[in-house]
C-alpha cells in the first residue's frame, strides 16, 4: 500500500471537556486533515517536544527515547496503520544493527516519539478516506439555496450536547466546514465520526 506523509499541524485544547485534546495531522501533499482525539498527558508530551522545552526530569516519552538511544535503536518512522471502531493504531518502525523491528504503539505515544526523534509520520489512503476531513472552499455550496445553514456556534452546541444524530448529512457537512474554518478540530472529529456512521 502507498504510504501518505503527514505532519502535525495543530494541537487543540477542548474548552468544554477537561483533559480532552485533538492532535491534527495534515497531509503533506494534499488538503486533507486527520484529527485524532488524545489524552491530556499525551498532548502535553507532544507540545513539550514541539516547543523544544526541557523538563527538569525526563517525561515518560523522553525516558523511552533515551532508552532506545542507549541501546542504539533508531526510530525511523511512525505508521498509523489501522482504524478499527474509531480507534487508531500505529507501529514504530525501528532500526537496530541493520535489522528492522516493528513495535505496536498507541498512536498518541507514537506521535510523541516521532516529534522527539524527528522521524516521518505516515498513514494509508484507506485511513484518510475513513477518518480524514478535507478543507474545501465554501463557494461551491452557494447555489444550494435550500441547504440549511448551521452557524459555528450552533454546530459547537450540538456537538457538545451530543445532538449530532438529529442533524442531516447536509447539515453535518456544513457544520464540519464551519468548525474546520474555526480550527475546532475536536468538534470536527465528532462530526466526522457521525458522518461516517451514516455511510
Amino acid at each position: 500500500m502507498r504510504k501518505i506523509a503527514l505532519d502535525i499541524v495543530a494541537l487543540s485544547h477542548s474548552v468544554t471537556q477537561s483533559n480532552n485534546y485533538a492532535v491534527v495531522l495534515g497531509e503533506r501533499d494534499g488538503a486533507r486533515r486527520l484529527p485524532i482525539v488524545i489524552g491530556g498527558f499525551e498532548a502535553q508530551a507532544i507540545a513539550v517536544a514541539i516547543e523544544g522545552m526541557l523538563p527538569n526530569r525526563p517525561l515518560t516519552h523522553d525516558l523511552f527515547k533515551n532508552t532506545l538511544d542507549v541501546f542504539n535503536i533508531d526510530l525511523k518512522e511512525v505508521i498509523i496503520n489501522n482504524l478499527l471502531e474509531g480507534i487508531f493504531y500505529a507501529r514504530l518502525i525501528c532500526l537496530k544493527d541493520g535489522e528492522i523491528i516493528e513495535i505496536d504503539s498507541r498512536t498518541s505515544d507514537a506521535l510523541a516519539l516521532a516529534v522527539r526523534f524527528g522521524c516521518p509520520i505516515h498513514t494509508y489512503e484507506f485511513i484518510l478516506d475513513a477518518a480524514g476531513v478535507e478543507l474545501q472552499d465554501t463557494d461551491d455550496d452557494e447555489d444550494d439555496d435550500d441547504q440549511e445553514d448551521v452557524s459555528f456556534g450552533e454546530a459547537e452546541d450540538k456537538a457538545n450536547d451530543t445532538k449530532l444524530t438529529e442533524m442531516s448529512v447536509e447539515e453535518l457537512r456544513s457544520a464540519l466546514d464551519e468548525v474546520l474554518a474555526a480550527e475546532d478540530y475536536e468538534s470536527a472529529a465528532r462530526i466526522r465520526d457521525e458522518i461516517n456512521k451514516r455511510k
